[in-house]
């Protein structure tokens, strides 16, 4: 099933009884999801996200622009019509409801040739529930079940209509760190064995980033930015996005270009050929700094961090936005700095409390100072 948002806007009245303009949730959403790929809409709360898929979904009505299924206008179509598959955040179980009269609680209202008798539901029911694999648990009630387990009985009963289009509504939210992980792999695999246009709405940049074929970055209800995930993480389109993505979060420096120089601060950290001077905010992923002697940033060294496979060197920098500037590096990278440190973590051995990198370039992003917009340039 493609779908198609065509200048997608709402607005919802103001409440403030002083008055003042209405409140725009989603505007001038425009899209193409192709046929049988998972979409991640991503963004903070409040962006609009979760509207957008209630407008596609039918429980909202949008103010302007349509919205069709493989060419079909569906914008005033009924949402118990539209062949929508919708799973919240909340599981929305019937407790006092089995798990296979949970599942087969949608197929209960069907009419006409889609009427099903008690046993053709049962069997749709089991089907749905070996998909999320928990055929095993069809007699249990919601409290007997673990918080994964009552999510997988939500998907089913979402899939057991085999919808043409499943909404995922930050699905996982309610789980604890493990149980998402797992989930999220389960809602991968189940949507490449079905074949469903899927839309993932959530706040996690992890989540989306780990299970999309695309993403698409909302804030205040407008699209920053559509791609697959590794592009957008790679090459964002502005500071909002490229602040948005990545764990850790990207070093953001104040600087300038001078004669196609960048300066961080008043260190001279690399040749940007082609970009015009002027002020500009410069980030830096995590994985972009290498230890270096005679490298250009100077930093003060704070400490280390030894998390499993990675390392963390933690220093600061008058320029840096932020209160530590969070490098990871190859755990042989950081040995001399772990051997070299006290047991405080202070300084090293050539230079107590300093630490210089270089960058890799294409770990280096600039932005304009006032528009925050990427200015594009080579960096060497």
């Amino acid at each position: 099933m493609k779908i198609v948002l065509e200048n997608l806007t709402k607005r919802f009245p103001n409440r403030n009884k002083k008055g003042g303009a209405d409140v725009v949730a989603v505007d001038n959403f425009n899209f193409e999801i192709p046929d049988g790929k998972l979409i991640g809409l991503l963004g903070p709360s409040g962006c609009g996200k979760s509207t957008c898929l209630n407008l596609i979904s039918g429980l909202e009505t949008p103010t302007e622009g349509r919205i069709y299924f493989d060419g079909e206008d569906i914008t005033d179509l009924p949402a118990e019509n539209r062949g929508v598959g919708l799973v919240f955040q909340s599981y929305a179980l019937y407790p006092h409801l089995t798990v296979l009269r949970n599942i087969t609680f949608p197929l209960e209202n069907l009419k006409g040739e889609k009427k099903m008798n008690r046993h053709e539901m049962d069997e749709k029911a089991l089907e749905a529930a070996r998909l999320v694999q928990i055929d095993g648990l069809m007699e249990r009630k919601p409290n007997e079940l673990s918080g994964g387990q009552q999510q997988r009985v939500a998907i089913a009963r979402a899939l057991v209509k085999m919808p043409r289009v499943l909404l995922l509504d930050e699905p996982l939210s309610n789980l604890d760190a493990r149980l998402r992980l797992q989930t999220r792999e389960e809602i991968r695999r189940i949507q490449r064995e079905t074949g469903i246009t899927t839309i993932f709405v959530t706040h996690d940049q992890e989540e989306a980033m780990s299970i999309s074929d695309m993403i698409v970055v909302m804030k205040d209800g407008v699209i920053q930015q559509i791609d697959k995930p590794q592009n957008v993480y790679n090459d964002p389109k502005n500071l909002f996005v490229a602040k948005f993505l990545g764990t850790p979060a990207i070093n953001v420096f104040v600087g300038s270009v001078k004669a196609e120089r960048l300066y961080i601060g008043d260190d001279e950290v690399m040749t940007v050929s082609g970009a015009p001077d002027g002020n500009v905010y410069i980030g830096v992923r995590p994985e972009g700094f290498v230890p270096d002697d005679n490298g250009g940033l100077k930093c003060k060294l704070s400490g280390i961090e030894i998390m499993g496979r990675d390392t963390s060197i933690l220093s600061t920098h008058y320029a840096h936005e932020g209160d530590t500037i969070r490098a990871i590096v190859d755990s042989e990278e950081a040995t001399r700095f772990t051997e070299a440190n006290d047991a405080s973590g202070n300084g090293t051995a050539d230079k107590p409390g300093e630490v210089s990198f270089s960058l890799k370039p294409r770990k280096v992003y600039l932005f304009d100072r006032v528009t925050e917009e990427r200015v594009y340039c080579k960096t060497i």
